[in-house]
């Protein structure tokens, strides 16, 4: 059978494919332009997107296993309503969802709200599902390494409660994982939440530290301004996307983004491997940087 993944040519989507083929799997993606799509060898791809039910119901032709992935955007929950609709009317069960850690307290975050009436849903229609819940994405911070490097300052205002920051490779890996434990499973599986967390839980000195230690010269925490924050993030995205932001990093600094007892340890035993560091990704970008 076949594993359909939405979101498929993202940075999270791009990676599960590529795990799921190199583990053999039958992969489907769901892509608006498929001359453009890029994905491997082997991967077969329905044009369309989560808001075209004609294409969805030509993608779920034949599929056991659906990864669902959103991007932020005003129409983020109709999109992912429809698609479970439409993937019940079909007869698929099992679901591998991507939502977000905390998405159950930070309710008054627009895209946390949506992707808890995701999970809802999920429940209450009664699919196999894991859902994913990813802590901020280290992987964010290339936006900034720029505005680091070249004024020495950490500008994202993340707080003093602290991030457990998540690589894009972790999330991927483990979602191939889960979706291949259920596409294998003789029947669909009970409902189950993975927080997805980093080794480490970060504040915003603690970063800034990390970044002075890689690139040899001080870095500042640029403080918990998220005022500031929503207005230079409006120079580069949708007003209302940057005010969502705002809300999310308020927060970050109100609750933070620390996991719960034994995530860590979870991880590491499902992926059989430590999981990458912040500290790493910091050494990475500076040693390209420098480059």
């Amino acid at each position: 059978m076949t594993i359909l993944i939405t979101g498929a040519t993202g940075n999270v989507g791009r990676q599960v494919v590529n795990q799921l083929v190199n583990r053999g799997a039958d992969v489907r993606a769901l892509v608006r332009d498929p001359a453009r799509a890029n994905l491997p060898a082997g991967v077969e791809t329905v044009q369309g997107d989560l808001l075209d039910v004609d294409a969805l119901r030509r993608a779920f032709e034949g599929v056991s296993t659906l990864f669902l992935l959103n991007a932020v955007v005003p129409d983020e929950f109709t999109q992912a309503l429809l698609a479970l609709n439409l993937a019940r009317e079909a007869g698929i069960e099992r679901v591998v969802y991507l939502s977000v850690i905390h998405s159950d307290r930070y309710l008054n975050v627009p895209h946390f709200a949506g992707k808890f009436g995701v999970e809802r849903m999920l429940e209450q229609m009664g699919f196999g599902a894991t859902i994913l819940r990813p802590a901020y994405f280290m992987d964010n911070d290339h936006s900034i390494k720029d505005v680091v490097r070249n004024y020495g300052v950490y500008p994202m205002p993340i707080g003093s409660k602290g991030l457990a920051m998540v690589d894009v490779r972790d999330i991927a890996e483990v979602a191939a994982i889960e979706l291949l434990r259920r596409e294998r499973a003789s029947e669909p599986l009970p409902l189950a939440r993975i927080n997805l967390v980093g080794p480490d839980t970060l504040t915003g000195e603690a970063v800034a530290a990390l970044w002075s230690a890689a690139l040899g010269r001080p870095v500042a925490y640029g403080g918990d301004d998220t005022a500031g924050f929503e207005t230079n993030l409006r120079n580069a995205m949708p007003h209302w996307m940057a005010y969502d932001m705002r809300l999310m990093a308020e927060r970050f600094i109100t609750d933070g983004m620390v996991p719960e007892a034994g995530d860590v340890q979870r991880l590491v035993q499902l992926l059989g491997r430590p999981l990458h560091s912040y500290r790493d990704f910091v050494h990475a970008v500076a040693n390209a940087t420098a480059a």
